[in-house]
């Protein structure tokens, strides 16, 4: 029997790179294949999670490339319909200060990589890092394991951070946009949002956290007090019974998911709320999911 074809390990580009025992970028300049390229002719990468560039910073940068010159080679790769241009799969703040401090030049690394590859290599490196934003690195591991399919704990151990703090910063994206763009502009710190992170009214209550100056633990206090609070509904509306057909859909969404299924009813629609036990529950229904189906495998209790 052929053995089943093994996936791309996530992180084996940047080893391949930089030898089983380095973890180090910076030991990228040993390469022989370093050379300099004319700056004009390196573009940024469409792999590239950061979204926005401090000023300050990049200021800062490019006074220490002035007086010191670009240290620490670009890695770049040829662009097929452009093959006097190359693109960066990392190094883009370099570039960027490099050109605020007039250097024409930069020292680069030339790899033939394929877009997978670029991709792998452009978002681990840039993960590594401590600057992202909360939500750049959710979008970033989102879109390491949605490219490589790995789980959490492959995907943690690539980029050197526990299982939980992964897990922890995807739910991230769960959260509305409007508090999505209140934890990116710096609004929110990471720790209010996870607070958020599946809370009823959330974008409501960011609001509130922002406009008061709460900190973390007042922010969990002001949730608690929150949840606690009784939903009244009008006495001439009886809460909803479940008929036989929902009981039915609730079995039938039950086995579909893997998951124990209920529907709450609310005035003006209502609500599908799943159990679980375990994290891994969720990982597998997610899998199951994004394959567009069911997966046997995952055994499916409840």
């Amino acid at each position: 029997m052929a053995a089943e074809p093994k996936r791309p390990a996530l992180g084996r580009g940047l080893s391949a790179l930089l030898g089983e025992d380095s973890e180090d970028y910076a030991q990228l300049d040993r390469l022989r294949t370093s050379r300099t390229i004319a700056i004009h002719l390196l573009r940024p990468s469409p792999f590239q999670p950061r979204r926005r560039m401090e000023e300050g910073e990049l200021a800062d940068l490019a006074q220490s490339i002035a007086a010191k010159g670009v240290l620490q080679p670009l890695l770049v790769r040829r662009i097929a319909d452009d093959p006097q241009a190359f693109e960066i799969i990392a190094g883009e703040r370099r570039w960027r200060a490099a050109q605020m401090a007039q250097l024409h030049e930069v020292p680069v690394v030339i790899k033939e990589l394929s877009d997978r590859e670029a991709l792998e290599i452009a978002l681990i490196e840039n993960l590594q890092r401590q600057d992202l934003t909360a939500l750049e690195e959710a979008q970033g591991y989102r879109r390491l394991m949605d490219e490589f399919e790995h789980t959490q704990d492959a995907l943690a151990r690539a980029i050197g951070k526990s299982r939980s703090h992964v897990a922890n910063t995807l739910r991230l994206l769960s959260l509305p946009d409007s508090v999505k763009r209140l934890l990116d502009d710096g609004s929110l710190s990471a720790g209010h949002a996870r607070t958020l992170v599946g809370v009823e009214d959330a974008d409501a209550l960011a609001e509130q956290v922002v406009k008061r100056g709460l900190n973390v633990r007042q922010t969990e206090r002001l949730i608690a007090q929150h949840r606690s609070q009784p939903v009244s509904a009008p006495e001439s509306e009886p809460a909803p019974t479940k008929d036989a057909d929902t009981l039915a859909l609730e079995r039938d969404l039950s086995a579909l998911l893997g998951l124990k299924a209920e529907i709450r009813f609310k005035r003006g629609g209502g609500a599908l709320v799943l159990h679980y036990r375990t994290l891994e529950q969720l990982d597998a229904l997610l899998h199951r999911l994004r394959r567009g189906g069911t997966d046997e495998s995952d055994g499916g209790s409840y």
